[in-house]
């Protein structure tokens, strides 16, 4: 197949891309503005250039919006509700208070938001959790709403390989016929981000302080902070699974952070008194306590979640759909989704909290129209990426650059990941879509088909910083909603960086 692209197939398909960044990082238009006529475009050149059917073209589309709905926009939703409900019953200031009284540091509290805690809920729950929690935490701590969103966005890279328990990894395994080597391919990956878990901790520390008297600090509190990541992210990956590296790096990173704030700030706090009972500091973690445990609880790290989708089926709700030949399911496992767990998590604590049943769905409600040109955004985004897989413009674009760049394909091959997670904002989706690829250039080649399996992964994480779709939940969660443009322009520089060292690592360890 690498021989039947045409020029012209590689024009059509760059085309959304292309007009996606021009709209938003030159022209400026909103996000929701910016996508829609993109998807516009999308459908005229999947139905006049690449042949998808009416039919199949509408089935998309609808396959898309379903797909961003269940669980992206009722995740980002309830990620934002959950933060809300902290604001109403002002408990959010005990965990600011907290968080200032480990250190008054600014980049020590960025760090452990953003790379700590936003790492955490990336390896248990994914899918825009790790950006608008943070971000909006961030901002109630006094950080500017444009500061916030860059930083979420960067520090929500690394981490998403072994998001959401390992997914996009275990996906990677099984689409290049590698479950039995899946151990071979996390190391993999572990290794490919090593010099990554030391550049991004330190670029975000600098970004929260540019002193230079800060640098010899902000140097130590890094390789500390990237070397336990590793350490522990590599052991988990060849001993425990695929499921945990994110979830325990994340914890280790969290522990080490606290410590270096308290030793480094020990006389900046010492007059700081914090007079919370256990009352008071369970109240103002419940939302979020909950969260990590009832995801936790319902991952594959555990047994209950399969008992549940095996017998409770009157909980689930399946979507069908035959598109171009393929069948696809949407499957919506309502005790179990991440969406769900938040809501009720939420509920419950909020109601630990002291607001009321009343004041809870009324900030609901609120919250709800507060998203509605996120919904606009995110709905056409899917639906576009959509568009581009089943009409083969994804594959088309993979491709055309694997048959460009020949030789040095190793360095390219997270480029192509990127590309993967920019279009869709998913690392999974794009294991999905360029997997196989990889594995059937690096057979082409003669390159180690893990090796270059796992850079699609590798990739995949530097895209996830440009996303679109990520984009659109850095700025709802932020407030700042028709700046989508400003913030790709701030942010494609380090996701270009990012995915340029990558390429490096795995040309040179190909």
């Amino acid at each position: 197949m690498l021989e039947s692209i045409t020029s012209l197939q590689i024009i059509l398909a760059a085309t959304p891309v292309v007009l996606l960044i021009v709209l938003l990082g030159f022209l400026k238009l909103a996000g929701e503005k910016s996508a829609f006529i993109t998807l516009v475009a999308t459908l005229l050149i999947a139905h006049f250039g690449f042949n998808l059917s009416l039919g199949d073209t509408g089935l998309s589309v609808l396959y898309g919006v379903i797909k961003a709905v269940f669980p992206i926009l009722i995740i980002i939703l309830m990620a934002i509700y959950s933060y809300n409900v902290q604001v109403e019953s002002q408990k959010i200031e005990t965990i600011k208070q907290q968080f200032s009284a480990i250190s008054k540091d600014k980049s020590i509290q960025v760090l452990l938001l953003t790379w700590g805690f936003g790492g955490l809920l990336e390896g248990m729950a994914g899918f825009g959790t790790a950006v608008a929690i943070p971000a909006a935490i961030l901002i109630s701590l006094g950080f500017k709403p444009m500061f916030s969103a860059i930083v979420s966005l960067i520090a929500n890279s690394v981490p998403t390989a072994f998001g959401a328990v390992g997914i996009p990894v275990i996906v990677l395994a099984r689409e290049v016929e590698m479950v039995d080597q899946i151990t071979t391919i996390s190391a993999n990956i572990v290794w490919q981000l090593a010099v990554l878990m030391f550049l991004v901790p330190f670029l975000i520390v600098t970004l929260a302080d540019k002193s230079l008297k800060s640098v010899p600090k902000n140097i130590i509190l890094s390789i500390l902070v990237g070397a336990v990541t590793l350490g522990v992210q590599y052991y988990a990956a060849v001993y425990i699974g695929a499921e945990t590296p994110a979830i325990l790096g994340s914890i280790a990173s969290v522990i080490v952070i606290i410590l270096f704030g308290k030793i480094t700030a020990r006389k900046e706090v010492s007059d700081i008194k914090l007079n919370f009972s256990f009352k008071d500091i369970f109240q103002a973690w419940s939302v979020y306590g909950l969260i990590l445990l009832l995801v936790l609880l319902t991952s594959p790290l555990f047994p209950f979640a399969t008992f549940m989708k095996t017998n409770w089926t009157a909980f689930q709700t399946s979507f069908n759909f035959d598109i171009a030949g393929a069948m696809r399911t949407i499957g919506i496992y309502w005790l179990t989704d991440t969406g769900v767990l938040i809501f009720v998590s939420s509920i419950v604590g909020g109601l630990i909290q002291g607001v009321s049943f009343g004041a809870l769905f009324k900030l609901l409600g609120k919250t709800t129209v507060q998203l509605k040109k996120t919904v606009v955004t995110v709905c056409c985004l899917i639906a576009l990426s959509t568009l581009m897989d089943f009409s083969g413009m994804i594959t088309v674009l993979g491709l055309g650059l694997a048959t460009a760049t020949g030789a040095f394909y190793p360095f390219f091959a997270p480029a192509i990941g990127a590309l993967g997670t920019f279009l869709t904002g998913s690392d999974t989706s794009s294991n999905i879509l360029f997997g196989k690829l990889q594995a059937t250039v690096a057979d082409r080649i003669g390159a180690d088909k893990g090796w270059l399996a796992a850079a699609n992964t590798t990739g995949a994480t530097g895209g996830k910083i440009i996303s679109p779709q990520s984009i659109a939940v850095a700025t709802t969660a932020c407030g700042q909603q028709g700046k989508e443009g400003i913030i790709l322009k701030k942010a494609v520089g380090f996701a270009l960086l990012y995915i340029l060292i990558a390429g490096l690592i795995v040309y040179l360890g190909s």
